[in-house]
């Protein structure tokens, strides 16, 4: 008698790549892995860190990590192919989806489908979040690219220094992966909003 024994695999992240011609993911989606906590590709994206767990060009799904300081939400957007999940780690974040708005804690999942209109914002002191893009047609998921392209590839998981954001560039780069931004982010939260 045999058994089929299945091994996952703990990926192995390949460094910064020697040119920007040279694409190098260092996940294969095409095999099992594991990812730690702190593991996968890091970018320092919008102010705030954007880790790859898997990346959508070897996948139909797309999953980056990001780990974001309060106050922080990306514009109005919507996605016209990839829907969205959001699954909340750690924190506390305000998820606004169509005409809805709901309070998001630790363990909590948000379902954003592909052309609904939605944004959220970090209402405590920091927050996890992990995000996982499926797309609902013929392209792979491009969310992940996305966040590729606007983010500065980090050696490891660390918060970057705060820098100026320029609006237009990020609207043009979402436009590019399928993503329109409707509107601004979030405004800045009040001091008596709390922190849990």
């Amino acid at each position: 008698m045999t058994s089929d024994t299945h091994t996952a695999h703990t990926a192995t992240v390949k460094p910064t790549p020697a040119s920007a011609d040279e694409v190098v993911t260092g996940l294969d989606a095409t095999v099992p892995y594991i990812l730690g906590r702190d593991e996968g590709l890091h970018h320092h994206f919008l102010n705030h860190l954007a880790t790859t767990k898997v990346v959508g060009d070897d996948a139909a799904m797309s999953a980056v990590e990001f780990t974001m300081l309060r106050g922080f939400g990306p514009p109005l957007h919507r996605h016209d192919v990839d829907d969205e999940i959001i699954v909340v780690l750690d924190g506390t974040i305000a998820v606004r989806s169509g005409n809805d708005k709901h309070i998001a804690t630790s363990g909590a999942m948000a379902f954003l489908p592909h052309a609904v209109p939605h944004s959220f914002q970090v209402l405590s002191a920091t927050a996890r979040i992990l995000t996982i893009s499926s797309s609902a047609g013929e392209p792979s998921p491009s969310f992940d690219s996305m966040v590729a392209e606007l983010g500065e590839r980090a050696d490891g998981p660390t918060m970057p220094e705060p820098s100026e954001i320029d609006p237009g560039h990020v609207a043009a780069v979402n436009s590019a992966h399928g993503i329109e931004v409707l509107g601004p982010p979030p405004s800045p939260l009040d001091e008596g909003v709390p922190v849990d």
